[in-house]
């Protein structure tokens, strides 16, 4: 089960690395993109099918299941991308705009809402062809996979952000002239 974990996690990693570029650079990151995120997509399934016992038939309706719930999250979670970035932009602002602040956490809560909504949604379709302690071990095993996934996407946005100070240039201070 670690190496699993580790497959998982390798390959998540050198998703999260990826830095956008503009042209062809883009386009061929997208389609790497698209690979990894199958790759992760076909080890997941894999670590599950193991993890939680499922006959072929629960495997089958699981996929089915978790790619048409992952088709409404993946929207608003690009939503709540861009709606945290506005906040951290306008927070950032030297006089930031009280009105926009509200505006833009009460869309984030709405739409962290939403993200749970489909979670509940997702588990009650479950129900019917998964034993209770397969979806509970499910859920258990989901939100590690979510919060491995946060971990390494902080830690890269960590080296993205060093990186980015190593590399700006350092201002100059003046050396004082020695009495």
């Amino acid at each position: 089960m670690k190496l699993v974990w580790m497959l998982i996690l390798a390959v998540t990693l050198a998703l999260a690395a990826q830095e956008p570029d503009s042209g062809a650079a883009a386009q061929e990151n997208s389609v790497e993109a698209q690979q990894l995120r199958r790759q992760i997509q076909q080890r997941w399934n894999e670590h599950v099918h193991t993890a939680l016992g499922l006959s072929d038939d629960q495997a089958t309706k699981l996929e089915a299941t978790e790619q048409r719930f992952e088709q409404q999250r993946t929207p608003l979670r690009q939503q709540q991308r861009a709606i945290n970035q506005s906040l951290r932009s306008e927070l950032a602002s030297a006089s930031p705009n009280q009105q926009r602040v509200t505006e833009l956490m009460s869309r984030q809560q709405e739409n962290r809402q939403k993200l749970q909504q489909i979670d509940r949604d997702e588990d009650r379709e479950m129900e019917g062809y998964l034993s209770p302690v397969q979806r509970a071990r499910y859920q258990t095993e989901r939100q590690r996979f979510r919060e491995r996934v946060a971990e390494v996407i902080r830690h890269q946005r960590e080296q993205r952000r060093e990186r980015r100070e190593r590399m700006a240039p350092k201002p100059r201070v003046p050396k004082r002239p020695k009495p």
